[in-house]
């Protein structure tokens, strides 16, 4: 395995170094940067902000795991 340093933009990756190779040679992308991934699907890792339940909570007095218990029963 090696590992080539290069750079993402408008579908493409650039290379900062030649990889030579004659043959395809099949690749694993990471995006080493926190970015915000757009999704037909609804849902994106924002939506699953432990602050904003914090911030949903702050005021209420019950036990959380009894409420979501009793909403479930």
């Amino acid at each position: 395995m090696v590992t080539v340093v290069g750079t993402y933009q408008n579908g493409y990756v650039k290379l900062d170094n030649d990889f030579p190779s004659d043959n395809p040679v099949k690749v694993i992308v990471t995006f080493l940067e926190n970015v915000e991934i757009k999704s037909d699907k609804g849902l994106s890792l924002s939506d699953f902000s432990f602050s904003k339940s914090q911030k949903n909570l702050e005021n209420y007095q019950g036990s959380f795991s009894d409420a979501v218990i009793e909403e479930r029963s």
